[in-house]
């Protein structure tokens, strides 16, 4: 049987990862600067999150959430702890695109009404409701487009208001720094506006923190940075190192009734024991203090590149804007200078996600192969 061909891919295979490289079958040695879209937190093959997901496994690996899990409690405490959010619940998955799915699903639920806004250049996922609001007509479906739902642009607080006097709106959702769109980031002024413009209408804020969440912006969430409280919080990607797993954070405002919500497998034993290690090591190894402090240094590195002409995002979530498309450069990078990078639908942004354990030493090659591959 051979593969539904739907992924583009480069003719490299990863067998092997260390900390912040990869190698290949043949024994290349890589340098990850996109961590599998922002999935690995912590470092490939980090130790203590080998060893948790070991032992556990050894234990036992799955059984449904029709029994008592404590490694749900515990991961939760956690999440408390690391994110300082009092007053949130926690509902487990397996996806940023489920989590995103059942934030919209608790929206409407909550509110009675059917309506969702999202914004310019957002990705929320690729299932039913979030690839509806996920702006590329390209990969919906004629059933995606049947939701109900309005594009805005950032910063438009009078759009926004008019379309929530409608009065059959169920949720915001933003992500508030956009991943697959370009890293573009609103105002403190309009995510504050539009908090209170939801509350004010009976609407629900939805922060998708998938891509920028768990300390890569060297806070906990990006969302923090603007003093705002959404309803609900979606997470995944950097939540698990690599093994599938996501969740949404629900205000205790939101009431939980038994069928509301449910999955098979999220939350099962061995996703909650290395989301526990992801969040021990963030904390133990300081890597949100780690994110924030090497983002100083690689602003300042950047600058000492004129073909650079914009750095966008926060922390560990970056981008370097060129004026020139990056398709070849990403590919010169990676093929002759052993380097991955990302792309964004902005095809002249280069696109970092590395590890949070990345050090200077790692920038100091990367801008080095950067400025090589810019000379020629």
């Amino acid at each position: 049987m051979n593969l539904f061909d739907v992924y583009p891919l480069y003719n490299i295979t990863p067998v092997k990862g260390e900390g912040c490289h990869v190698f290949d079958a043949e024994g290349k040695k890589y340098l990850d600067l996109y961590g599998g879209h922002a999935v690995i937190s912590i470092g490939h093959s980090h130790p203590s999150y080998v060893k948790a997901v070991q032992e556990q496994v050894q234990k036992l690996g799955f059984y449904s959430n029709s029994i008592k899990n404590p490694l749900q409690d515990e991961l939760a405490e956690k999440l408390l702890q690391a994110s300082g959010l009092e007053n949130y619940k926690l509902f487990l998955c397996n996806s940023g695109a489920e989590a995103n799915e059942n934030a919209l699903k608790l929206a409407s639920f909550h509110t009675g009404k059917s309506r969702i806004i999202y914004f310019k250049n957002a990705f929320h996922g690729r299932t039913s409701g979030a690839v509806a609001v996920t702006d590329n007509e390209s990969i919906k479906a004629p059933f995606n487009k049947a939701h109900e739902v309005t594009c805005l642009s950032f910063e438009d607080v009078v759009g926004l208001e008019n379309e929530l006097l409608k009065g059959d709106v169920a949720g915001v959702i933003v992500e508030v720094i956009q991943g697959v769109g370009g890293l573009d980031e609103a105002s403190t002024e309009f995510y504050q506006a539009t908090a209170k413009l939801c509350r004010k209408y009976n609407a629900l804020l939805i922060a998708d923190e998938v891509q920028s969440g768990y300390g890569r912006t060297g806070d906990f969430f990006a969302f923090q940075k603007h003093q705002i409280y959404p309803d609900i919080i979606s997470v995944a990607k950097g939540m698990g190192n690599g093994f599938p797993i996501g969740g949404i954070l629900i205000s205790s405002e939101i009431e939980a009734r038994h069928g509301l919500l449910g999955t098979t497998f999220g939350g099962n034993h061995l996703a909650c024991a290395a989301g526990i290690a992801v969040l021990d090591a963030i904390k133990n190894e300081n890597l949100m203090q780690n994110a924030a402090e090497i983002f100083e240094y690689v602003k300042e590195k950047a600058t000492e590149i004129p073909q650079v002409k914009k750095i966008k995002g926060r922390g560990l979530m970056l981008g370097l804007e060129f004026d020139f498309e990056v398709a070849a450069l990403r590919k010169d990078l990676l093929f002759n200078y052993q380097v991955f990078t990302g792309a964004a639908s902005n095809k002249k942004l280069l696109r970092i996600l590395p590890p949070l354990s990345i050090q200077k030493g790692h920038f100091e090659q990367f801008f080095s192969a950067l400025k090589s591959a810019l000379e020629k």
